[in-house]
C-alpha cells in the first residue's frame, strides 16, 4: 500500500514548492553580483496563486544593493498594486552557502505577508530549510494604514 506524501507544515503541496525552488534557482542565473559573486533568486507566491521572481542587483555602494527578495517583492507589487498578500516565498542561491532572508527582507516580507508566511531557504550542509516567518522576526512590526 503506497501512502500519500504527507504535506508540508506550510499547507502547500510539495510540488509547488518545488516549483517556486525552481524558479528562484532559475531567476538567480540572472542576478547582477560581480562584488560579492553572491547570486540569489527568490520566488514569492501570492495569496492569489501568482508567482513573481526576483533577483539580488549589486550596486558599487553596497547599502544600494537590491537584495532578490526585495526584487521579488517589487515585482508582485508592480504588477498586482499596493493589496499583494504573500503567502510563500523561496530563496535561494547559485554558491551552495545556507542562507535566509536578512533582517530588512524579513521586515519587508512582514509587510506583505503576515507571521504565518512561509519561508524556504538552504539551510547548513544544503539541506533544505523552511520556518513560518514569526520564526525569522520573532518582534516583526506592522503599522496601521489605510
Amino acid at each position: 500500500m503506497t501512502t500519500a506524501p504527507k504535506p508540508h507544515a506550510s499547507g502547500l503541496d510539495h510540488e509547488l514548492i518545488e516549483q517556486l525552488h525552481t524558479l528562484a534557482q532559475r531567476v538567480a542565473r540572472n542576478s547582477y553580483s560581480p562584488y560579492s559573486k553572491f547570486k540569489v533568486g527568490a520566488a514569492v507566491l501570492l495569496s492569489d496563486g501568482s508567482i513573481h521572481v526576483g533577483c539580488n542587483v549589486e550596486n558599487a555602494s553596497y547599502r544600494l544593493t537590491c537584495c532578490a527578495e526585495q526584487s521579488a517583492i517589487s515585482a508582485a507589487v508592480s504588477h498586482k498594486g499596493p493589496g499583494i498578500k504573500i503567502r510563500a516565498v523561496s530563496v535561494t542561491n547559485l554558491n551552495g552557502a545556507a542562507s535566509m532572508p536578512c533582517g530588512a527582507c524579513r521586515q519587508t516580507l512582514l509587510e506583505f505577508g503576515d507571521t504565518e508566511t512561509w519561508i524556504f531557504f538552504p539551510g547548513l550542509d544544503g539541506v533544505a530549510a523552511s520556518a513560518p516567518l514569526s520564526a525569522l522576526i520573532p518582534f516583526g512590526f506592522k503599522l496601521a494604514h489605510d
